[in-house]
């Protein structure tokens, strides 16, 4: 379109402004969100959706799961305390497999630990996990195996002051990126990626842990179903448009899937999980899947939001660009 029939067009709006909206005339066309041939004006992430989307998840059910395991041993809660600490080292394994695996190259991650760098989520991420891994395993090897007592509950303790950071730093790391659906929340995504992995954690207390047990974890699951609900809603009015990520293509899939999961997961955790074991290992089968689908799908939308140039353009104005037309 010419510069001319451009102004044409505006031209015409006026004429209908001044009819319809007591004599105000638009001066331009309404703004257009392009760039230079169409192309992406930032680069999509290169990380693979099921390594790190699901590095993310692992990372936030091991880190919250350690809290959950030490509160269970404090409490004498010694069935679901072993267990959380066995899932927790799972966890955490394969989430560093994933994250190995994603790089390409296993020697890039002994590498990252040749520097501390507090300003670099990366580097940072990469000294938690390689503080709290140890304290996970020698945590579940102490409870499995009966010995060692006194170190096996040092252990817990370093994996539960750990767990926290390690639950949610994953947020710090996308949110200093780029790309508008994370950097965009960069205050609201840790909150939601902790509550999401609590949820997750209390999910696994269900699945894995003794029924009658269960009562710390039934009410972790409701507390974080609510405290992510409400963060998603937060982050979703902050970022207005770009909010549009959230809500369509894959992104709004599954994280509408998220919110049904997780509902419905620590509904029947609180209501049904203590009368029966079934409803307790269904329940918190949900609460895993709505994680995940929370994790998976708040990736999605980054990607979406990188890739689109109207969420990375600055809307531009016919009078105010030249006419390349």
């Amino acid at each position: 379109m010419t510069a001319a029939e451009r102004n044409e067009q505006g031209g015409r709006g006026g004429r209908r402004g001044r009819r319809g909206r007591r004599g105000e005339q638009l001066m331009v066309p309404r703004a257009e969100f392009e760039s230079y041939y169409g192309r992406p004006v930032i680069k999509a992430p290169s990380w693979g959706a099921r390594d790190i989307a699901g590095y993310f998840f692992l990372g936030g059910l091991a880190g919250a799961g350690s809290v959950l395991a030490a509160g269970a041993q404090l409490t004498g809660r010694r069935t679901t305390a072993t267990a959380m600490k066995v899932s927790s080292l799972a966890a955490v394994s394969l989430s560093a497999a994933a994250l190995v695996h994603d790089l390409g190259v296993p020697s890039r991650f002994p590498n990252m630990l040749r520097v501390l760098k507090p300003t670099s989520p990366m580097s940072v991420g990469s000294w938690l996990l390689a503080g709290y891994g140890p304290a996970a395993g020698a945590a579940a090897l102490s409870a499995v195996t009966g010995r060692l007592p006194r170190a096996g509950a040092a252990a817990t303790a370093a994996a539960a002051l750990l767990g926290p950071a390690v639950a949610s730093y994953t947020a710090v790391l996308a949110a200093d990126t780029a790309v508008p659906a994370w950097h965009g929340v960069h205050r609201e995504l840790p909150y939601v990626f902790a509550a999401s992995a609590t949820a997750a954690a209390a999910g696994m207390g269900l699945v894995v842990g003794a029924a009658e047990e269960s009562g710390p974890a039934r009410s972790a699951a409701l507390l974080a179903a609510a405290a992510e609900a409400t963060a998603l809603r937060a982050a979703e009015k902050r970022l207005g448009m770009v909010a549009e990520t959230y809500r369509e293509g894959r992104a709004g899939t599954l994280l509408r899937a998220a919110r049904l999961l997780t509902a419905a997961g620590a509904t029947g955790g609180v209501l049904l999980a203590r009368r029966s074991r079934a409803a307790g290992v269904a329940s918190g089968l949900a609460l895993l899947a709505g994680s995940a689908c929370t994790r998976f799908g708040v990736f999605a939308a980054g990607v979406a939001s990188a890739e689109d140039p109207k969420y990375t353009v600055v809307p531009q104005r016919a009078a105010g660009r030249p006419d390349v037309s």
